[in-house]
């Protein structure tokens, strides 16, 4: 590896890290601006992990960087209500119960004389909802923007209407060969006089001006079409008689399906690929089967344990979709640097890595479950059903909803997610994703 490459890929990290951090304190910028909207005492707003690097006091909360760039924080006072004696409980001998008093305890401890009006519990549930969701919502923000930004001013490798190359014969797509056998008929395309660089403008007498609508029709299509073309600035229409093979199955999102193959019409030819910007519209849909990909990602997540694990520690291959984490997204950073693509490919990439993260930051942190910001808003939730429906049966009023009793629960929790983080750690260090 030359000490360009090494330079790069140094960059690439670096460039990744500033955007992790940015899209941490974005995130934290959320909680933090409702909180004190909403009259919250906010101690500290941090990003980072471990020790303190840099940190100044303005007003009543003192900003600071960490050491680690794996999260941030803001502390909030009040976060859990007190014990049902109205004050903090006694020590317990239980396990469990001292965890609910360990955090109970801590979410008093910068208690000050006038906090008793700016703590989080004491703040009606549909605030308690917009503070918690606010974090993850930034990084949903943040994540559409850079997409729509990016779709729309730079585009996406698209595949046209224009010829890439022609197949000399008929191969199904379930052999992983390209070299023609004597026994396979000539393709279609070939026999019609399809050639490199013609633009497809119309099949069978219907206008096409892109890839999609045009694949379609070909797979839809077993015998004679009509194929007009544009060659040397003029308009030429071929004859074909498509056939019958076995091609890549496609969902419904136009997407190829993997190792999965249908039998369907097919004309023989490679469409050409190129950068085109998407309109808004265009744009808003793809954002959306982004999203769509994201939840299907989180609910695959426990399947794709048992691949990491043989990547980690086995002779399994990580596959393109295993997940990743922080190191190995700064990893990826670090090869797109070293790509040989225009610098604005680079650019478009980055920032495509970025709003994955960040979107990935949204879907994760809205999961229903402590210590993640969703499982606060459906204790927020869980607490207005219960006064709501007290209300109008008329009982007395439960109370608060004690997030606290979840702790042990979130510990749990904590632990599985702390152990998934560490073996995907391991398989980005000794058997990386690349795109390279």
């Amino acid at each position: 590896m030359s000490i360009s490459t090494v330079l790069l890929t140094i960059l690439g990290i670096a460039v990744f890290v500033i955007g992790l951090l940015f899209s941490i304190a974005w995130h934290e910028l959320g909680h933090l601006s409702t909180a004190k909207l909403f009259g919250i005492r906010v101690p500290q707003y941090m990003v980072g992990f471990g020790p303190t690097i840099w940190s100044r006091k303005k007003g009543d909360t003192e900003y600071g960087i960490k050491a680690i760039p794996a999260g941030g924080y803001i502390r909030m006072i009040g976060m859990f209500p007190p014990g049902p004696d109205g004050r903090l409980e006694a020590r317990s001998t239980s396990p469990w119960r001292g965890m609910i008093e360990d955090a109970r305890s801590a979410a008093f401890e910068e208690l000050e004389p006038g906090d008793e009006k700016r703590l989080f519990y004491t703040r009606k549930p549909w605030k308690r909802v917009i503070v918690m969701f606010a974090g993850p919502f930034m990084n949903l923000v943040l994540a559409v923007g850079i997409f729509l930004g990016v779709a729309m001013a730079f585009g996406f490798q698209t595949q046209t209407t224009e010829v890439a190359g022609v197949q000399k014969c008929v191969i199904p797509q379930s052999e992983n060969r390209d070299t023609c056998k004597k026994s396979d008929d000539v393709s279609p395309a070939q026999a019609a006089g399809l050639r490199k660089g013609d633009r497809i403008v119309a099949f069978d007498g219907q206008k096409v001006d892109d890839w999609a609508t045009l694949s379609e029709k070909i797979r839809d299509t077993i015998g004679p079409a009509t194929i007009t073309v544009q060659r040397g600035g003029q308009e030429t229409t071929l004859h074909a008689v498509l056939k019958e093979n076995a091609v890549a199955k496609k969902d419904s999102r136009g997407e190829v399906v993997p190792g999965e193959y249908v039998k369907a019409g097919y004309l023989g030819f490679a469409a050409q690929t190129e950068i085109v910007p998407l309109s808004f519209g265009d744009s808003v849909v793809r954002m959306g089967d982004m999203i769509e990909s994201g939840v299907d990602s989180i609910i695959a997540l426990p399947s794709k344990i048992p691949g990491l694990w043989d990547a980690a520690f086995g002779d399994g291959e990580r596959e393109a979709d295993s997940p990743v984490g922080v190191v190995g997204a700064a990893r990826i950073g670090g090869e797109v640097m070293t790509l040989d693509v225009p610098a604005q490919n680079q650019v478009a990439m980055m920032l495509f890595l970025l709003a994955g993260f960040n979107l990935s930051l949204f879907l994760f942190n809205m999961l229903p479950l402590l210590p993640l910001d969703g499982g606060h808003i459906a204790g927020a939730l869980w607490e207005a059903l219960r006064r709501n429906v007290a209300r109008v049966f008329r009982r007395p009023d439960p109370g608060p909803f004690d997030v606290a009793k979840l702790m042990p629960v979130a510990y749990v929790v904590a632990g599985v997610f702390i152990c998934f983080t560490l073996l995907v750690l391991v398989a980005d260090i000794v058997n990386p994703v690349k795109i390279t």
